[in-house]
């Protein structure tokens, strides 16, 4: 069996470079590659296009990346907890492309999966239709989207052994499965990295063969967008 385990997170995104395509995993700030991310800005790459379901805030996730203009494009869903991405895109340093989110996770699987397109019907005969091809099925209109092409896919997985065996837990399994094996090279990070055969196949949500490197992750802070909180009520 292939141990795709790695030292750390500076052996993991070797090769990383600017100008290319990286898919980070997550919603909202819940099951976001933290590690790598942080990697990433310590690295002063520049000129990337990201593709990830939001920009995360302006002080924490891609908001760090953002905050030193080292992406020129997103291609996300959600995006509306970013200051500082909403004042790039308005000025125009930023290329945003808004996708529907079931597009964006399909788009993500067709990648995965060898397909180098699907149909849907999200969009058609609005502004995200124009200059696609369209055809009809069973009497509804769909758009034609292309499979993403990325150079990296950055995952975030509770558990994970040294051949690339994941677990995901609770919200985490967002876009992080659909974005394993759907670039060139795909990173994951894990909470726990355990011997292989720790794992109960029954529960493995992907398996290694969708994976080039692992690594044990530290340091996560995993922070909360917002909290709303039930205000305290005097008792009668």
């Amino acid at each position: 069996m292939i141990n795709k385990q790695v030292a750390n997170v500076k052996e993991a995104l070797d090769g990383i470079s600017s100008g290319m395509t990286l898919m980070l995993g997550g919603f909202g700030l819940c099951g976001i590659p933290e590690n790598a991310i942080s990697e990433l800005v310590d690295m002063n790459v520049n000129d990337l296009t990201c593709i990830s379901n939001n920009a995360g805030v302006d002080d924490f996730g891609l908001g760090l990346l953002l905050q030193k203009h080292q992406i020129k494009k997103m291609i996300s869903s959600y995006v509306g907890e970013n200051d500082e991405f909403e004042r790039q895109m308005l000025s125009g340093e930023l290329d945003v492309e808004l996708i529907p989110q079931g597009t964006l996770a399909e788009r993500c699987r067709a990648a995965q999966a060898g397909f180098p397109a699907i149909y849907t019907p999200a969009g058609y005969g609005t502004e995200v239709a124009e200059g696609k091809e369209t055809r009809e099925f069973d009497g509804k209109m769909y758009v034609l989207e292309t499979a993403f092409k990325a150079d990296f896919s950055f995952v975030k997985a509770w558990k994970g052994d040294a051949a690339g065996n994941l677990i995901f837990k609770a919200t985490a399994r967002n876009f992080n499965p659909n974005m394993c094996g759907a670039a060139k090279v795909t990173v994951v990070e894990v909470e726990e990295l355990v011997p292989v055969g720790s794992l109960d196949p029954n529960q493995i949500h992907i398996p290694g063969i969708f994976v080039q490197r692992i690594f044990q992750g530290k340091d996560y802070e995993k922070r909360i967008e917002k909290r709303t909180l039930r205000q305290k009520t005097e008792s009668c």
